[in-house]
C-alpha cells in the first residue's frame, strides 16, 4: 500500500511538471507541435516535434546537455520504422521528441531544460539553413 500511495503521489508530481513543458516548449520554441492528449497520457512523458529540425539531431545536442531523451515512439524505439502510433494520430512521425522523466525529476531539471532547449533547435536549424 505504501509503495502504490508512493507511486500516485510521484505520478501526479512529474504530471505537473510534463504539464510545465507542455505548456512552455511552444511558448519557448517557435513552430513546435506537442503531441498527445493533454489529459489522458501517461504522467511522466511528453513528446514534441520542432519543424525544420532532425529528431536526432537534437536528441545529440540535448544528450551533450546532460538530458536523455528519445526519437520517435516507444512502441518503435527498436527499429527505423516511423511509429504506426503516430501515424494514425496524423503527426509528424519523423524528428519527434519524447521526454521521459524519470521518478524524482526535479523542477531544478525542467528548468534546465527548459532553458537549454530554445538555444539548441535554434542552432540547428541555423546550420540547416533555417531562420527562425
Amino acid at each position: 500500500r505504501a509503495a502504490a500511495a508512493e507511486a500516485e503521489q510521484e505520478g501526479a508530481r512529474l504530471a505537473a511538471l510534463v504539464d510545465r513543458i507542455r505548456a512552455e516548449v511552444p511558448r519557448l520554441v517557435p513552430d513546435v507541435e506537442v503531441i498527445g492528449d493533454p489529459v489522458a497520457r501517461a504522467p511522466h512523458i511528453v513528446t514534441f516535434s520542432c519543424l525544420y529540425v532532425e529528431g536526432e539531431a537534437l536528441l545529440t545536442e540535448l544528450d551533450r546537455a546532460g538530458f536523455a531523451v528519445s526519437s520517435g515512439s516507444s512502441c518503435t524505439a527498436s527499429t527505423l520504422r516511423p511509429s504506426h502510433v503516430l501515424e494514425a494520430m496524423g503527426v509528424l512521425t519523423h524528428g519527434n521528441v519524447r521526454v521521459s522523466l524519470p521518478r524524482g525529476a526535479s523542477a531544478a531539471d525542467v528548468d534546465r531544460f527548459l532553458a537549454l532547449l530554445p538555444e539548441a533547435v535554434r542552432r540547428i536549424r541555423e546550420e540547416a539553413g533555417v531562420r527562425s
